[in-house]
Parts: structure tokens; C-alpha cells; sequence
């Protein structure tokens, strides 16, 4: 069973690059990844911040967030 992998990004340039570097790489028989562009899907901001997301990009992976860098806070997404 593959452990699920949720990326979160606003599509700003850090992210972009976290994107290709991280989300894309990671093995697809060991995790269930989910790319979601909070700019696209404002409607998924409250679901990340439930799950702890505090900015993007970030990872949600097995229910604990992991962030990478400091691309955008979800307050200002919001």
C-alpha cells in the first residue's frame, strides 16, 4: 500500500522548482502523490491548513506537513 503525498503550491517560482525537484521524483510505488496549485483550487486552502500547512510549497505525507523553503504564506493566499 502506497502512502499518500500531497504537494501544495501557489505556482510561484519556488514552488515550480520544488515541484520538479521533489513531487516529481519521489517513487510513485511507494507514495500516492497529489500535486494541488492553491491558486487554481482556492477552494483546497482550508484542507491544507487543517493539515498543518502554514506556507507553499509544502508537503502533507502521511498526514504530517513537511516545508520546503518559503515561497508564500496561506494568508496570503487567502
Amino acid at each position: 500500500m502506497s502512502t499518500k503525498a500531497t504537494f501544495y503550491h501557489a505556482g510561484c517560482g519556488v514552488c515550480v522548482d520544488a515541484e520538479q525537484q521533489f513531487a516529481e521524483s519521489l517513487d510513485t510505488t511507494k507514495y500516492d502523490v497529489e500535486i494541488v496549485h492553491l491558486g487554481e483550487a482556492p477552494s483546497r486552502l482550508a484542507e491544507a491548513e487543517a493539515a498543518g500547512v502554514k506556507s507553499v510549497p509544502a508537503f502533507v505525507i502521511g498526514g504530517q506537513p513537511y516545508h520546503i523553503n518559503f515561497g508564500a504564506s496561506l494568508d496570503a493566499l487567502k
